[in-house]
């Protein structure tokens, strides 16, 4: 079983000391072009482009003009270390242990909007570029013609060297839309996260995005590679709903938040 997940805005780019060798990311040369672009554009350009503010336009304009694809454990972070969002927090990478860490490195990717997939341990540098964005490039006129074919690939690849049968997708909407799941050579699971309020069960953006995380740390700790297993998911709360489930997508019910 493969997991995928979304990246995050937010970045914690201070340094951290690993026991584990990182890794560069498989799709760099693209992730070259597409900064390539960006460099092109002012600060206001990607402002208007991102729906960001002069700040964030300014900072990512930087980020960009000094961008450069060799990275070291100097100058970089391993992915699962520089998100730093709702779904890490649930995550809670700090905490995994090596052998732990081993098995995300194996069974989980982040996909990117710079840098297509990444596994945990590939180093990047801290960058702004979402998935929808419009950005125009040499296969069209979004990040979605640009990635998609190559992503797929990408992933059936991962697939392959696993032996896997099952993607467990923990990624949001938008970044699952750059996969073709018809072209993908595994059955698609999507766990959905409900939790209790004013009278019903319903998905709260906040707490879905940190249950996926806290899917993604389950299996993890877990260590499991059977998508059967993975309704016993319990942490947080959460508890498989039966009744609310399809094959597809097995539903997680939460009384209150905890």
């Amino acid at each position: 079983m493969l997991m995928v997940v979304s990246p995050a805005k937010d970045l914690d780019a201070n340094p951290i000391s690993l026991e584990l060798a990182t890794s560069m990311p498989a799709l760099l040369p693209q992730a070259r072009e597409l900064a390539a672009i960006c460099k092109q554009l002012s600060p206001a350009e990607l402002g208007s482009l991102m729906h960001i503010s002069d700040k964030l336009a300014g900072l990512n304009a930087a980020r960009f003009s000094q961008w450069q694809p060799d990275f070291t454990e100097q100058n970089a972070k391993a992915a699962l270390f520089m998100f730093n969002g709702d779904v890490y927090q649930g995550l809670d990478a700090a905490s995994l242990s090596t052998p732990q860490l081993q098995f995300a490195q194996q069974h989980l990717r982040i996909l990117s909007g710079l840098y297509g997939v990444l596994r945990p341990l590939d180093l990047m540098l801290p960058y702004r570029l979402e998935m929808g964005t419009k950005l125009k490039n040499a296969a069209g006129n979004d990040l979605y013609a640009f990635w998609q074919q190559q992503v797929t690939a990408n992933l059936n690849q991962q697939l392959t060297d696993l032996n896997a049968e099952v993607l467990l997708n923990l990624a949001s909407q938008e970044y699952f839309k750059a996969v073709v799941p018809k072209a993908l050579q595994a059955r698609v699971i999507t766990p959905v996260f409900k939790d209790y309020k004013n009278g019903q069960y319903k998905i709260i953006s906040f707490y879905a995005k940190k249950a996926r995380g806290l899917m993604a740390r389950y299996v993890i700790q877990q260590q499991l590679t059977d998508a059967k297993a993975i309704t016993s998911f319990n942490l947080a709360g959460y508890r498989y709903s039966k009744d609310d489930s399809t094959a597809d997508k097995p539903v997680f019910l939460r009384q209150q938040p905890e």
